[in-house]
């Protein structure tokens, strides 16, 4: 390992007193801050050109500031339940945030409990289940929210006036102070929220950064040119996908009348000042990467504000010579990077996490360490550290030596990176890969596209050298260290959930078809042969155009009762749409899903609407012509094969979106007609009854042509 002065020439630097010990103090306590989303780029100690975090930086000067560390899966439930056990997700069976943590698995907390150590759990948890091998603890529910936050333990929930990085550290003080077993040696860990998505300041930060322009990143405008071919259709860029709340256009509803006040006081004038310009093209991106980024930062200055509370209250009591502090955060984050922001690629913004870590007694100040580490080791060096056996399971290696300044012989040259999330949020796509010193080779195994890139030559990853024959040997050796790695994980064990149908090999079938044939009191059959049959409340059955219609009233609906994976329209092409005869200008004709993941077809004003919600990104089409009243109207839409949109009025385009996108997970609420009894899955108030008849209503899997849309409107 190469040794490195941090900040101050080797010459100029005082040792302190504690790293003149012989020897590092034994069972030291263990406080662990941890954040969501932080970027190492966004830490003045790393080099970060946005921003600055003194109290980071002090810890980096007192302690070894870490390189090369990275995630496993970069994503957050994922990598904190890496963190809990030692082990890769397809062990622990967290393989992303959809599935809930089993907390009766061995963790290293319930292994320092029984080592003797007294343990506490402040903050953002995000496993699902509750945490397990804690004497205390106190966590936001799910993602938790910024303004007033709402805390629980295992037998009350707690709202706390005020901001959530701050009341996450007056918890954990607390508990310090008041709540532990003072005759035991302690493993804290503190975990904010911030800096995740939507970026909410405290309230004294609401005007940070208002007099300054943040540089931008030089990849802000990249056009994904030299990666793989589904580098461009991600819903993360800051270009596209930002919706009103991430940009501060609308109001949190969590805040108080003070706050609110603030709130107003420090955006209602940007605001303003946005909605009169009418920016487009390349300055709108600018403006929306200003927002973005100043509230990010803004979030990162309140972490570290209370990064230094904690240091100083270990100072004042005594605590500091026998901790060790460690802060690092669950993953990096894209700050306008390739115009994204999020996470989740092998890329280098994504995978790099940050780490510092200070232990008075053993670590050199202010040094750098540049061996590969990982998430993964994290539960081996607090075992280490407080002289309790590591178990043989665990797949991770205790970083104590490095710690000490010394590199094992047989230290890793290389680490596994594994991302499951697909389908879900920000679509991209399940792959693997290695990273060594110098190269990085990505496999994106559900559509068998490779990357290799040489990162010293291409540091910012814009051009794939995989087929560049001079890199065949490198290709070569980096795909048999991919297998042994894969092997020594034990990653072929583990079967995980198929992927998503390919919406280029989905054949056109009816999926569902209401005509209403053989209905009965409660319920309307399916006639397309999938047994997908609906059940009716408050509509009654008439004659219709043709045959018979459903009379909704304005409080009536037509459900599936429940969610046969055979509706489930996860990128896949479709055609849905119905005859209608409505009595009011509004009403829901059909829906599925919610504005996380659904679609709907609508009206609204009198207008055609169809919308297409991609994790919670919505896309929408809206016709150019109200539908008149009281007569006879068929209306459908499309999404196809890549993922462009239309809107049908009796057999006509009227409205077409190019740039759409499939529904991209699996929606929470049922299929409807009538009404959408759930979450809304469109730009409306739920349930946004219709008042009139409908009919003929279908669903398909894939579009129709243009004669068989035209037969199925015909009058």
């Amino acid at each position: 390992m190469r040794m490195t002065s941090y900040l101050l020439a080797l010459a100029s630097i005082v040792l302190p007193a504690s790293w003149a010990a012989a020897a590092s103090p034994s069972r030291p306590n263990i406080l662990f801050i941890f954040t969501d989303d932080h970027a190492r780029h966004a830490i003045s100690a790393y080099g970060s050109k946005i921003n600055q975090t003194p109290q980071l930086d002090r810890l980096a000067r007192e302690g070894m500031l870490f390189r090369n560390c990275f995630c496993t899966n970069s994503i957050c439930g994922p990598s904190r339940a890496v963190i809990q056990t030692g082990k890769h997700n397809h062990i622990n069976g967290m393989i992303h945030n959809g599935v809930r943590f089993d907390g009766a698995q061995q963790t290293f907390p319930k292994l320092l409990q029984k080592g003797g150590y007294t343990t506490a759990l402040v903050g953002k948890w995000h496993l699902q289940s509750d945490p397990t091998g804690f004497d205390y603890w106190e966590i936001l529910p799910g993602q938790g929210r910024y303004y007033n936050p709402i805390f629980e333990t295992a037998t009350r929930k707690k709202t706390y006036p005020g901001y959530a990085t701050d009341i996450t550290t007056d918890l954990a003080l607390e508990w310090l102070s008041n709540g532990r077993d003072k005759d035991k040696p302690f493993l804290l860990m503190c975990q904010h929220k911030a800096p995740h998505r939507a970026w909410d300041p405290a309230p004294r930060h609401l005007s940070l950064y208002d007099d300054v322009t943040i540089p931008e990143p030089d990849t802000l405008f990249d056009d994904y040119a030299g990666r793989v071919s589904v580098a461009k259709r991600t819903t993360m860029t800051i270009a596209k996908h930002m919706n009103k709340r991430d940009l501060k256009l609308t109001r949190v509803a969590e805040q108080n009348d003070e706050q609110r006040k603030l709130w107003d006081a420090a955006y209602g004038p940007k605001n303003e000042a946005f909605r009169t310009a009418n920016l487009t093209g390349d300055a709108l991106v600018r403006w929306k990467y200003q927002r973005y980024i100043k509230d990010y930062l803004r979030c990162v200055a309140a972490v570290d504000e209370n990064i230094g509370r904690m240091l100083d209250y270990l100072d004042k009591n005594g605590l500091a010579d026998n901790t060790v502090v460690m802060y690092s955060s669950d993953q990096g984050f894209y700050l306008g990077d390739h115009g994204w922001f999020d996470k989740r690629w092998m890329y280098e913004e994504s995978l790099s996490m940050p780490l510092i870590v200070r232990w008075p007694g053993a670590t050199r100040p202010g040094t750098t360490n540049t061996d590969l580490v990982q998430n993964l080791d994290f539960a081996e060096t607090f075992l280490d550290l407080a002289g309790v056996p590591i178990p043989d399971d665990m797949q991770g290696r205790s970083f104590v030596p490095l710690l000490k300044g010394e590199t094992p012989p047989d230290w890793r040259r290389s680490i596994y990176y594994h991302y499951y999330e697909f389908p879900g949020w920000h679509d991209v796509r399940r792959h693997y890969g290695v990273r060594t010193d110098r190269h990085k080779l990505i496999h994106y195994y559900d559509i068998n596209e490779w990357e290799l890139f040489d990162l010293k030559s291409d540091p910012d990853e814009m051009h794939s050298v995989y087929d560049d024959p001079a890199y065949a040997e490198t290709v070569k050796e980096l795909k048999a260290e991919l297998t042994r790695l894969r092997k020594q994980y034990k990653v072929d064990t583990f079967k995980e959930p198929p992927p998503p149908p390919d919406p280029r090999k989905v054949q056109l079938e009816p999926v569902l078809h209401f005509d209403m044939t053989g209905a009965d009191e409660t319920t309307i059959r399916d006639t397309s042969g999938k047994n997908h049959h609906g059940q009716r409340e408050h509509v009654a059955i008439v004659d219709g155009r043709r045959g018979k219609a459903l009379r909704f009233d304005g409080r009536g609906v037509v459900q599936i009762p429940h969610f046969p994976a055979s509706l489930d329209p996860t990128y896949r092409p479709l055609t849905v749409g119905a005859w209608c005869k409505p009595d009011a200008a509004d009403g829901v004709l059909v829906a599925h899903g919610s504005t996380m993941f659904g679609y709907s077809l609508y009206l609204k004003n009198g207008y055609p609407c169809f919308d297409v919600f991609a994790g919670a990104n919505p896309f929408q089409l809206v016709g150019p012509e109200k539908l008149p009243l009281e007569q006879w109207t068929h209306v459908a839409a499309t999404i196809d094969a890549d993922a462009r949109l239309a809107l049908w009025v009796n057999g006509q385009p009227v409205a077409r979106l190019d740039d759409g996108f499939h529904v991209n997970d699996r929606p929470s609420d049922p299929f409807s007609v009538g009404a959408d009894v759930g979450q809304p899955a469109g730009e409306y108030a739920a349930p946004l009854h219709f008042r009139g008849l409908i009919e003929d209503v279908r669903l398909y899997w894939g579009v129709l042509d243009d004669a068989a849309m035209r037969q199925w409107a015909a009058p």
